[in-house]
C-alpha cells in the first residue's frame, strides 16, 4: 500500500481534522478517531483526498475501548506508522474549577474527567500502538498546550494534564528510541476551534488575541503543519522536543 498508516485521535473537528487532512493530502491513509461525532467523522473521511481512510470510535477514558480502537485502526489500515494523540477535553467557559469556588465533589469530577482523556487516554493509545509502530520505525506526536508552561488558573486539571503529557512524551522519546520510534510534542496556544469558540467571543476574545504580537490566534492548519513535519522521517532527530506554537504569546526559557 502506498503512503503511511496514520491514526489521529479526536480527528472529527478542530486541530485533529486539520491534521487528518494534512496527512491525507501528503498521500497517507488516515484512521479518523472520534468519540460521539459519527456524522462529522464520516463526512471528513469521504472528503479526504486519496483512498483507504477509515473511521474508528472510542471513548478515550475507557482503556478497553482504546485498545479495541487502536487494533481496529491498525487492522483496517494494514499496520500503523504514525500515532497523533490530539484528542483532549477542556473545561467549558462556564465550567472552571478554581479551588475556592469548587466543591470537593466537583473538583474530583473535573480532575478525573480531564486526566482520563488528556493523559491516560493518550498513554493507553501509545501502549496499544507501540507494537504496531515498532514494526515500521513509527512516529508518535502528542498535542499539548501552552497552558502546560504558563499555568491554567481556572482550569488547573487541564494545565496539569498537558504538563504530564509533555513529560510522558519526553520519557518515551528516550525509552522508545532503541526501537526506532521517535516521539515529539507540539504545544499550541489558543487555536480557533470548536473547543475554544466560547473563549474567543467578545469581549474576552479581543484580550486573548492581543496576547500575541500578531494580534490573532492560531489556525488549525498551522498546528497540523508542525505535526506533519514531526511525523516525517526527516524529523527523527527532533524526538523528545516540545515545539511551542503560540505566536510569541508566551515565551519560556
Amino acid at each position: 500500500m502506498a503512503g503511511r498508516a496514520v491514526l489521529v485521535t479526536g480527528a472529527s473537528r478542530g486541530i485533529g481534522r486539520a491534521v487528518a487532512i494534512a496527512f491525507a493530502t501528503g498521500g497517507d491513509r488516515v484512521a479518523v478517531h472520534h468519540r460521539d461525532s459519527t456524522p462529522l467523522a464520516e463526512e471528513l473521511v469521504a472528503a479526504l483526498p486519496g483512498d483507504g481512510h477509515v473511521v474508528v470510535r472510542a471513548d478515550l477514558a475507557d482503556p478497553a475501548e482504546v485498545r479495541t480502537m487502536v487494533d481496529e485502526a491498525a487492522d483496517r489500515l494494514g499496520g500503523l506508522d504514525v500515532l497523533v494523540n490530539n484528542a483532549g477535553v477542556f473545561g467549558g467557559a462556564d465550567d472552571p474549577h478554581p479551588v475556592f469556588e469548587t466543591s470537593y465533589e466537583q473538583w474530583q469530577q473535573q480532575w478525573r474527567r480531564i486526566l482520563d482523556v488528556n493523559l491516560l487516554g493518550a498513554a493507553n493509545a501509545i501502549w496499544c500502538a507501540a507494537p504496531h509502530l515498532r514494526q515500521r520505525r513509527g512516529r508518535i506526536v502528542n498535542v499539548s498546550s501552552r497552558g502546560a508552561f504558563r499555568g491554567e488558573p481556572t482550569q488547573p486539571a487541564y494545565g496539569a494534564s498537558k504538563a504530564a503529557l509533555n513529560s510522558l512524551g519526553q520519557s518515551l522519546a528516550v525509552a522508545l528510541a532503541p526501537y526506532g520510534i521517535a516521539v515529539a510534542t507540539v504545544a499550541p496556544g489558543f487555536v480557533e476551534t470548536d473547543m475554544t469558540n466560547e473563549h474567543l467571543k467578545a469581549p474576552r476574545g479581543d484580550a486573548i488575541r492581543a496576547q500575541s504580537p500578531f494580534n490573532r490566534v492560531a489556525r488549525p492548519e498551522e498546528v497540523a503543519s508542525a505535526v506533519y513535519w514531526l511525523a516525517s522521517p526527516e524529523a527523527e532527530w527532533a524526538s523528545g522536543t516540545i515545539v511551542d506554537l503560540n505566536g510569541a504569546s508566551y515565551l519560556r526559557t
